[in-house]
């Protein structure tokens, strides 16, 4: 007998039979069947298109968060101008804020008059 033959087995020179060879193959066929579909898929336009738009929703909601926080945090920031700790208004900041906004409306209103005069 050869080198690498039994009697009823062929065997190459890894010690393998046939017929662990050819099963071999088959499961190297399988998985690079399922590669195949997974890169398929992972091109595939609709699937590009929405990891596109997921990436894109994820980067709106992050910065509408941080205007958010910004928001608030410059509303806090005013409030702490017209309320003292205790939450009480201080009338000494409203007042004068009320009459400038009050003239300014005046001035305001009276340039569109004029305008339309």
């Amino acid at each position: 007998m050869g080198k690498g033959k039994t009697k009823d087995v062929a065997r190459d020179d890894a010690g393998r039979t046939t017929a662990e060879i050819e099963a071999n193959i088959a499961r190297t066929r399988d998985q690079l069947a399922d590669t195949l579909d997974e890169l398929a898929m992972r091109v595939h336009p609709t699937t590009v298109a929405a990891q596109v738009r997921a990436k894109t929703l994820a980067a709106v909601e992050q910065r509408l968060g941080k205007l958010y926080v910004e928001a608030s945090r410059g509303v806090e920031q005013l409030k702490a101008q017209f309320v003292d700790e205790k939450g009480q208004p201080r009338p000494e900041r409203i007042v004068p804020a009320v009459l400038v906004g009050g003239g300014v409306l005046l001035l305001v209103a009276s340039a569109r008059k004029r305008g339309k005069g």
